[in-house]
C-alpha cells in the first residue's frame, strides 16, 4: 500500500511540477504543452478573424470563455487531478504480470525516427476514431458526450469542449494501441501532440479550407461541422467521426457532406434545455436523462 500511496504523490506532484515549469518557461519550448496550446490557438483565432467563414459570427461568439476555460481544464487541471490514480492503475497492472509490452503485435523501436511517428499518429487516430463512434452510439456515452455537441456555434476553442469523462473512455483505449506498438512512444511524440491540437483547431474553426484532394486523409472544418449537424441523415446516430484523419469515415462509410455554406444549425434535439454553464454541463451525464 505504502508504494501506491508514494506512488500516487510522486506522480500528482511531478505533473504539478511539469505544468507550472511549462508555464514559467522552464522546459524546451518544443515540449512546452503549456503555451503551445496559447500559441496554436491565437495564430487559428486571428485566421478566424481575418477570414471568417461564416462572416457574420462574432469574433467572440457565443461560449467562447467557456470554451477556452474547457481547454485549460480539459488539458492541464484534470490531467493535474487524475495523474496519480493512473499511476495507481499502471502499477496495479503490472504486479498481476501486465506490462506495456504485453500486447504487443510489433517491435516499432528500430523503425526510422519519421515512420515511427507516422504510425503511432495513425494508430492512435483510429482508436480515438473508434471510442468517437462509441460515445454516439451507446446512450449511457452519449450523455457525457453531449458536452461536446451542445455548442451552438463553432470556432476553435469547441475543440475542447468536452465532458472529463472522455478522458477516462480515451485514455484506456489509446493506452492499447501504444501497447500494440510494443509501449513503444517515439522521444519525438510532442509533434504528434502539436500536429494532433492544430488538427483539431481548425477542424472546430469558422475558416472554410478542405485541403483540396487531402481531403480524403485529413480531417477539415467543412467535413466536421456536419458531425455537429442538429438533424442527421435519418437512421444514422452520428457522421463525420475523424478526429485528425477523415480516412477512416471515407473507408467505413460514415463520411456525410451534402453542401458547405457553414450555415447549417448545430446541437442536438432537446439542447434548448441542455445546461449552459460548467458545473451543470459536467454533472448532467451522471443524472438519470436519456
Amino acid at each position: 500500500m505504502e508504494k501506491y500511496i508514494e506512488s500516487f504523490v510522486s506522480a500528482f506532484t511531478g505533473t504539478a511540477q511539469w505544468i507550472w515549469s511549462s508555464i514559467i518557461f522552464e522546459v524546451p519550448w518544443f515540449t512546452n504543452y503549456f503555451w503551445g496550446l496559447v500559441l496554436i490557438s491565437l495564430f487559428i483565432w486571428f485566421l478566424e478573424i481575418f477570414f471568417p467563414w461564416r462572416k457574420n459570427q462574432s469574433v467572440i461568439r457565443k461560449d467562447f470563455w467557456l470554451d477556452g476555460f474547457y481547454m485549460f481544464f480539459n488539458f492541464f487541471v484534470f490531467t493535474l487531478t487524475i495523474s496519480g490514480f493512473y499511476k495507481i492503475i499502471q502499477l496495479g497492472f503490472a504486479d498481476i504480470g501486465i506490462t506495456e509490452k504485453s500486447l504487443a503485435l510489433i517491435d516499432s523501436s528500430e523503425w526510422p525516427t519519421w515512420l515511427q511517428l507516422v504510425i503511432f499518429f495513425v494508430v492512435l487516430d483510429f482508436v480515438q476514431w473508434f471510442t468517437h463512434i462509441l460515445l454516439h452510439k451507446f446512450s449511457f456515452l452519449w450523455k457525457f458526450h453531449k458536452v461536446h455537441h451542445s455548442v451552438k456555434e463553432m470556432g476553435f476553442a469547441a475543440h475542447l469542449r468536452y465532458h472529463w469523462m472522455e478522458n477516462i473512455f480515451y485514455k484506456p483505449l489509446k493506452t492499447f494501441g501504444v501497447m500494440i506498438l510494443g509501449g513503444f512512444e517515439p522521444e519525438q511524440a510532442y509533434i504528434v501532440h502539436f500536429i494532433a491540437i492544430a488538427i483539431g483547431h481548425f477542424n472546430h474553426s469558422n475558416i472554410k479550407i478542405t485541403w483540396g484532394l487531402l481531403k480524403y486523409i485529413i480531417n477539415n472544418p467543412v467535413m466536421h461541422l456536419y458531425h455537429h449537424v442538429y438533424k442527421l441523415p435519418e437512421g444514422r446516430y452520428g457522421v463525420n467521426f475523424g478526429i485528425s484523419l477523415s480516412l477512416w469515415d471515407y473507408i467505413f462509410g460514415h463520411h456525410y457532406i451534402p453542401e458547405d455554406s457553414g450555415t447549417i444549425e448545430l446541437g442536438f434535439p432537446g439542447d434548448d434545455t441542455f445546461p449552459k454553464d460548467f458545473v451543470g454541463q459536467n454533472t448532467y451525464g451522471f443524472k438519470n436523462q436519456q
